[in-house]
C-alpha cells in the first residue's frame, strides 16, 4: 500500500484552498467509505489522506478512484503539514486511546461513538432515497395482504409501520441538526466557509425531514376515525404539486359518504400511483383529476399532458407493462369489483379511468368494512 504524498502531488481537484477544511480519515470499512462519498463532493473539504490496515477495505478502491493517498499507518496523518481534522472511523480501540492522547494546536480529533453517530448520519442520507423507495415498496405488499386478511389488521400494521418511520427516520434526521451544531464549532477557525456549509447543510436538513413525514403521510393518508377521502386527496394533491411543480387540478362531485372504506383506500392508491407514474415517465407540466361519485357509479378520470406511449408496444412487453405501473392500477381497480383503462398515444399525452359500480353492492358491503 503506497504511503501518503505531498499535498501537491494530489492533483488540482484535491488541491487544498484556504477557505477548505483539510480533512484525514482512519479506517476505510464502511464508516470510511460514507465518510468519502460525502465528503469527495464537498467544495469546502478536502481529504488529505486515508489510512487503512486492510488492503481489501472498500473504501480504499473509493480513495485510489479520487485520487486520495492512503497508507497503512494511520500515526503518518497526524504528522501532515496540512490537516485540520482527524476522524477515526477504524473502530480500534488502540488507535481511538492514542488519539485522545494526540495534542496539536488547530487540529481536532474525532473518534469513538461520536464519529461512529457521524458516519451513521451520514450514510442514513446517502440511503434516504433507496430507503424511501424500500417502505414504500414494503407498503405495496402489506396492502395486497389487506385484500386478504380483515381490515383491522393490516390497519394495525399500517400505523405501526408509520409510528417505526417517525420515531426512527425523522428522529436521526433531527440528529443531525445537533451534528451541524457541532460542526459550527469545529469550523469556528473558518466562519466564512462554517456559515455557508451550516446553510447549505440545514437546507438538506429540512427537505429530508419533509420527505419523511411525506412517507408517514403516503403509509397513513386516511383519518381512520373519519376516513376522510376528498380532504385526504387535496392535501396530497398540494404536496404533489409543491415537490414535482406539476400544475395539478383537481374537481369532484358527489357524496363520498356512500363510499365504503376499503373502496377509498383503493382509489386513493390507484390516484397516488397514477401521479406517481406522471412524475416519473410522463414529462408533463399539468395534470387534472376529476372524481365523479354517483349512486350507481364511481368514476376517476386522470390526465396529462406529457409525452404518452404507445399503448400496443407496452401491453406486448411485460416488463414494460410493470414499469410504467399499469398493472398495479388495473389490479386494483379489479380488487374493489371495478374496471380500469389507459387512453395514450405518442405526443398526445395519457388518461386513465377508472369506473367502479356502487349501488346496492356498495351499500351491503359498507358494513363488513
Amino acid at each position: 500500500m503506497p504511503t501518503i504524498k505531498p499535498l501537491s502531488s494530489r492533483g488540482k481537484r484535491h488541491a487544498s484552498t484556504s477557505a477548505s477544511t483539510s480533512v484525514a480519515i482512519i479506517g476505510a470499512g464502511r464508516g470510511g467509505t460514507a465518510l468519502i462519498e460525502i465528503f469527495a463532493n464537498d467544495p469546502l473539504v478536502q481529504i488529505v489522506g486515508v489510512a487503512e490496515i486492510n488492503a481489501d477495505a472498500p473504501g480504499l478502491a473509493l480513495a485510489k478512484q479520487l485520487k486520495i493517498p492512503v497508507t497503512h499507518d494511520y500515526q503518518q496523518l497526524l504528522t501532515m503539514e496540512r490537516v485540520d481534522l482527524i476522524i477515526d472511523v477504524s473502530g480500534d480501540p488502540d488507535v481511538w486511546q492514542f488519539l485522545q492522547d494526540f495534542h496539536r494546536m488547530g487540529v481536532t480529533v474525532i473518534g469513538g461513538a461520536s464519529a461512529k453517530f457521524m458516519w451513521e448520519l451520514i450514510g442514513a442520507r446517502i440511503r434516504a432515497t433507496a430507503e424511501i423507495e424500500k417502505t414504500l415498496n414494503k407498503y405495496q405488499s402489506l396492502y395486497r395482504l389487506y385484500v386478504k386478511e380483515t381490515g383491522a389488521a393490516v390497519t394495525d400494521e399500517r400505523t405501526r409501520i408509520a409510528c417505526e418511520i417517525h420515531d426512527g427516520f425523522v428522529q436521526i434526521l433531527a440528529g443531525v441538526n445537533f451534528k451541524l451544531d457541532l460542526c459550527q464549532q469545529l469550523l469556528r477557525k473558518n466562519p466564512r466557509a462554517s456559515l455557508a456549509t451550516l446553510k447549505e447543510s440545514k437546507a438538506q436538513l429540512k427537505l429530508a425531514i419533509q420527505e419523511a413525514r411525506q412517507v408517514i403521510f403516503n403509509l397513513r393518508p386516511l383519518h381512520y376515525d373519519k376516513m376522510e377521502l376528498i380532504s385526504a386527496l387535496t392535501n396530497y394533491f398540494k404536496s404533489y404539486q409543491t415537490q414535482t411543480h406539476i400544475a395539478t387540478k383537481f374537481t369532484f362531485s358527489g357524496d363520498e359518504q356512500i363510499l365504503f372504506p376499503r373502496t377509498k383506500m383503493f382509489l386513493f392508491r390507484i390516484i397516488q400511483e397514477a401521479l406517481g407514474n406522471v412524475h416519473k415517465h410522463a414529462k408533463a407540466d399539468r395534470v387534472t383529476i376529476k372524481l365523479d361519485i354517483d349512486i350507481d357509479l364511481l368514476r376517476v378520470t386522470i390526465t396529462d399532458n406529457g409525452i404518452g406511449f404507445d399503448m400496443e408496444t407496452v401491453l406486448r412487453d411485460p416488463e414494460k407493462w410493470d414499469h410504467f405501473g399499469i398493472k398495479g392500477i388495473l389490479e386494483r381497480s379489479r380488487l374493489v369489483g371495478g374496471e380500469g383503462r389507459v387512453e395514450s398515444k405518442p405526443g398526445k399525452g395519457t388518461r386513465i379511468i377508472v369506473e367502479v359500480p356502487l349501488g346496492q353492492k356498495e351499500e351491503q358491503q359498507h358494513g363488513k368494512d
